[in-house]
């Protein structure tokens, strides 16, 4: 069972064809078949990776790693291509470089007992005793698994999902109570985003076996995704209490703190922690986004600077620089990130971290065809790491126009809860609702929260399909009743409390959930909703620059990105038609030349009385959590106005996407 069995019927006889007359050592053969078929399906990971296999084995060194340069190019994060890297230096006798490689290559797939195996031997040669030590205790481990188990677990490292979670059904038809296939299983529903399904699966493997801290911490993650923090926070502590010194549980439970609104508690805790362990480097990366929240810039660039220091090629804390917006790299930081980046080997994630970066220092430089270089080259890398799909979104969103007609919401007036407390901002992502945020967040009467993920939560509780299949959402709103419609309202205000502190009016300023205003006005139909708007150009070009945390997956490619755009505007223009009144529109642009008349008018429509605190925006000390953090603590300004233009050369595939609207 592997991947082979999901790719085209052509291909998968190939492959298995290869595959065979490797097992059977036949390896000129394996070169032959391998170099022809590349012709017909170029840069295929198996076929690539089969190719440099058998070139090592006729000891044809060079050859097998120019094939492996290959397959790193199209596919970086393929852990075996670093494990027969390593075994290629062995060969050359560079052991160096060859535990570099299968340190990538257990990074990214710690279910590689070839590479722990090496590691062992050439740590002990190497005089790395305590190392060689762990890994043999890896292979171990291994080895003690069934085959089934250590199988799924190589398959879900390199991303073959669809193969591992057949394997692993199938496992746990015969054994269902095992709870390293039940937590494999959730880890699957974790990265196709069935969150819901992840949670329920390791809820079960903890109520198996409650003292299982690996699996409990997993489930601590999988709350947090899901925005439960509260109850992740009890989960840690459970764990923590028994694992005190365990410093991913320590950083973990510092963010909860964060994201419950408890910064200063969250910063002690990271000093602590840094305390006890001053060499960890995501220790002082988590704390700089701490300080970058309060406001504090100039502690936040001495955490991302020593996060760096501490591990070379670490390329987040850069582009956290980066990010800020406000700091300036100097020539030898930029000398740095470029090196950095050109290392041959380094992992995905730090190069996109790094490219994007470098893409920011440039644009600051006004060396723009360079900047777009690394932009693009950030997009592309980052864009391989997930698996988002325009025309699933684009279809969702013509289902929520076909459903959410007036004469739908009229046979449902007066249904969900009354309370008028939620302010929805909404939106595409960069088109400035942290602004709005910021001046709806300076009135007295109004708290500023966060991007709140319960809708987005509730939406994959009501579209949760068995087997993965696809969800029933938006369908699933045409049968909901009065009942549950009031009764999902008033969860929503009470999941929402933990994030409040006792104001009358609250801001859920969750840019994507103008996919999910039929289901607002099903549930709250008395909360106001304002839709973020900013020119589509300067929007989408915001995207392209913008590394996300998480989540905004449509926002690594021009073409999506404008498709993006363009469904969003469709969708708008509907519920203006369905829901007549009911959202307001700012536009970003018309802030700028008026903001006092754009606050007015803004203040009006939520039925607040006016108050100057909001003009004067800037001034209020609050927690911004985005990226928009340090441009909302100044006055307004046109910084962000026509940036594109300076790319406008490269500009081609978004503006054919976008179409009449540039």
């Amino acid at each position: 069972m592997d991947r082979v069995n999901n790719l085209p019927s052509q291909l998968t006889a190939t492959l298995l064809n290869v595959r065979a007359l490797l097992e059977q050592q036949k390896f000129q053969d394996v070169v032959d078949a391998s170099a022809t078929h590349l012709t017909a399906f170029p840069n295929q990971r198996e076929l690539l990776y089969y190719h440099a296999v058998a070139q090592r084995m006729l000891q044809k060194i060079p050859e097998a790693i120019t094939t492996l340069d290959q397959l790193d190019l199209h596919h970086p994060d393929y852990s075996r291509s670093f494990q027969e890297r390593g075994h290629c230096h062995i060969f050359r006798r560079d052991a160096t470089a060859a535990i570099e490689a299968f340190e990538c290559a257990i990074q990214l797939n710690p279910a590689l007992p070839a590479s722990w195996k090496a590691l062992e031997t050439l740590y002990r040669m190497t005089g790395r005793t305590t190392d060689s030590t762990t890994a043999a205790l890896h292979v171990a481990k291994l080895a003690s698994l069934p085959v089934e188990i250590a199988t799924a677990r190589g398959m879900v490292a390199d991303r073959d999902f669809t193969d591992a979670e057949a394997l692993i059904r199938l496992y746990l038809k015969k054994n269902p109570n095992d709870v390293e296939g039940i937590r494999i299983l959730a880890s699957i529903a974790n990265e196709n985003k069935f969150t819901t399904d992840a949670e329920a699966l390791l809820a079960r493997v903890i109520e198996l076996a409650p003292d299982y801290n690996s699996a409990r911490y997993d489930y601590v993650l999988t709350l947090v995704d899901r925005h439960k923090h509260r109850q992740a926070r009890e989960e840690l502590e459970i764990l923590l209490a028994r694992e005190p010194n365990n410093p991913g549980a320590h950083v973990t439970y510092a963010g909860i703190l964060m994201a419950l609104g408890h910064l200063d508690q969250a910063i002690s805790s990271y000093r602590e922690s840094i305390k006890k362990m001053p060499g960890d480097p995501e220790l002082h990366q988590s704390l700089g986004h701490a300080l970058k929240t309060t406001g504090d810039s100039s502690g936040a660039v001495i955490a991302y600077k020593t996060a760096a220091e501490l591990r070379k090629g670490f390329g987040e804390p850069f582009w956290s620089l980066a990010n800020l917006k406000t700091y300036r790299f100097t020539d030898d930081e930029l000398v740095l990130m470029r090196q950095l980046e050109a290392v041959p080997f380094r992992p995905i994630t730090d190069r996109y971290h790094l490219c994007f970066a470098l893409g920011k220092a440039l644009e600051d430089r006004q060396e723009y065809s360079e900047s777009f270089a690394y932009y693009e080259q950030g997009n592309v890398l980052k864009k391989q790491t997930g698996r988002y799909r325009a025309e699933l979104q684009e279809h969702a969103a013509q289902r929520q126009r076909e459903i959410g007609s007036p004469e739908f919401f009229t046979a449902r007036q007066g249904w969900g809860t009354p309370s008028a407390a939620p302010i929805f901002v909404l939106g595409m992502p960069r088109a400035g609702s942290t602004l709005l945020e910021q001046i709806l967040a300076s009135h007295s009467q109004v708290e500023g929260t966060m991007e709140l993920a319960d809708i987005p939560r509730m939406v994959g509780s009501l579209g949760a399909y068995e087997n993965y299949g696809e969800s029933r959402y938006p369908n699933v709103l045409t049968e909901l009743t009065a009942d549950q419609c009031l009764t999902l309202g008033e969860n929503y205000l009470r999941d929402t409390l933990d994030y409040r502190t006792g104001k009358p009016y609250f801001i859920d300023k969750m840019p994507n959930n103008f996919r999910n205003i039929a289901l607002i006005q099903l549930i709250l139909p008395n909360a106001k909703i304002i839709d973020a708007r900013r020119a589509p150009m300067d929007c989408c070009f915001s995207n392209f620059k913008q590394l996300y945390a998480s989540g905004h997956e449509f926002a690594y490619s021009l073409d999506d990105i404008g498709r993006y755009y363009k469904s969003y505007h469709e969708m708008m223009s509907h519920w203006d038609t369905a829901l007549p009144g009911r959202i307001l529109r700012v536009n970003h642009e018309e802030i700028i030349e008026d903001l006092e008349g754009s606050v007015r008018r803004i203040l009006d429509y939520c039925g607040l009385p006016f108050e100057s605190s909001c003009v004067e925006f800037h001034k209020t000390q609050r927690r911004v959590h985005t990226a928009s953090s340090e441009q909302v603590r100044r006055p307004i300004n046109r910084d962000g106005i026509n940036q594109w233009v300076h790319y406008e050369q490269w500009l081609d595939p978004l503006k054919n996407a976008l179409g009449n609207l540039v």
